[in-house]
């Protein structure tokens, strides 16, 4: 018996047979769902803060006084009285020059002194006895007059010797070469048994005060006059001058334990910086701060009663870079604001312009809204830190 094969169905039929079905099983309706509501956003709401603001301004510091050390008379250096790097102190005597010849003048003007005092009584006498002759006729006036000019003679003598013994005496004094300050001095450019001259070009040694210290800093002369507008708005408040705290950062980033003052502002800018020289003060009882180091001061402006500062994770940047933050209005819906920032203070920006006290500020939820969108705004909670994993050590 012989089995007839089935029919085989053409390509086209079995495509129109699912056709059929893929479009009855579409045109069946499944469930409903239900309209989307209001976007919930995490917000923070914004209140006028006081804050003092502050600015980083780079300066090296510099010795309070520095006394180079030269010598006044010329003379071979016989003592060096001092250890270099130690401290002096004021009238300290650093170096002893040969005072022989010195001395010698001085014994020499001495005696020249003598000499012209011990020819006065008789010229004065002489004048006298001529002056009472003249009187009676005994004598010309020719005679009194030479005695009185030889007596004026005498007694000028008298004050020239006076004189050149006080200068001996000055030279002889500054054989012995002294510190005009206190303070730590350095290395010295002399040995003993040196030939040093007076006023010579070359410094014995140098004397600098280190405690207190100079730190001078500088600042662009722009954001000096924008502090002066402020200040003069009333949107920053300043203290008194004298009571201008700075701290200071070293040049690790370590913070300087004690807190300097603002002396004063220079009254010249500089024309190839355009920038304006800070002098500040500050104590160096340990001698930390050393001359012609570099640091950072961190100087008070002034004070914002009422400043408004925005988290730094709700404001972005539009594709021109202007700051920008979303806002929820009085009607529930999104804003965008543009924003004047001035600065970062910590995680916040300092907002001057396009925010105000009590506007709600979407921090949270910023991808998945728009302007013009209605929103549910619920104050905004920072995530927990993580926990740390069971048996972990912590150092």
């Amino acid at each position: 018996m012989r089995t007839t094969p089935a029919p085989v169905l053409p390509t086209a039929v079995i495509v129109a047979v699912v056709a059929v079905v893929a479009s009855t099983g579409c045109g069946q309706k499944g469930p409903t769902q239900a309209p989307r509501g209001p976007v919930e956003v995490g917000v923070v709401t914004l209140a006028p803060e006081r804050i003092v603001l502050t600015t980083e301004l780079p300066g090296r510091t510099s010795a309070y006084l520095v006394a180079e050390v030269r010598p006044q008379v010329s003379g071979i250096i016989q003592q060096r009285r001092f250890e270099e790097g130690g401290d002096v102190k004021a009238d300290q005597v650093l170096y002893q020059i040969d005072p022989a010849q010195y001395q010698a003048a001085v014994d020499q003007a001495q005696a020249a002194l003598a000499v012209a005092e011990a020819r006065v009584p008789a010229l004065r006498s002489q004048a006298e006895r001529l002056q009472q002759a003249v009187a009676v006729r005994a004598a010309g006036q020719q005679d009194l007059d030479n005695a009185v000019a030889a007596l004026a003679t005498g007694e000028a003598t008298v004050a020239a010797a006076r004189a050149a013994l006080e200068s001996a005496r000055i030279n002889l004094a500054y054989t012995p070469i002294k510190s005009p300050i206190s303070g730590r001095i350095g290395r010295s450019s002399v040995t003993v048994g040196a030939l040093v001259a007076a006023y010579q070009p070359v410094a014995l040694a140098v004397v600098q005060q280190l405690d207190p210290i100079y730190v001078d800093v500088t600042e662009s002369s722009a954001e000096m006059l924008r502090l002066r507008r402020a200040f003069a708005s009333g949107k920053l408040r300043q203290g008194a001058r004298d009571q201008s705290q700075v701290r200071l950062l070293l040049e690790d980033g370590t913070p300087y334990p004690l807190q300097g003052t603002l002396k004063f502002a220079d009254v010249t800018v500089e024309p190839s910086t355009g920038s304006v020289t800070l002098r500040m003060v500050f104590p160096n009882p340990d001698h930390i701060l050393l001359p012609g180091m570099f640091v950072r001061a961190v100087v008070e402006q002034g004070a914002d009663e009422a400043a408004i500062l925005a988290p730094q994770m709700g404001v972005t940047r539009n594709p021109k870079g202007d700051p920008i933050a979303m806002v929820v209005g009085k009607d529930g819906k999104v804003e965008l604001r543009i924003l004047e920032v001035q600065r970062a203070i910590g995680d916040k920006w300092l907002v001057t312009n396009g925010l105000a006290a009590g506007d709600q500020l979407i921090v949270d939820g910023l991808q998945r809204i728009r302007p013009g969108v209605p929103v549910t705004a619920v104050p905004y909670t920072p995530p927990a830190p993580p926990a740390s994993a069971p048996g972990a050590v912590t150092k």
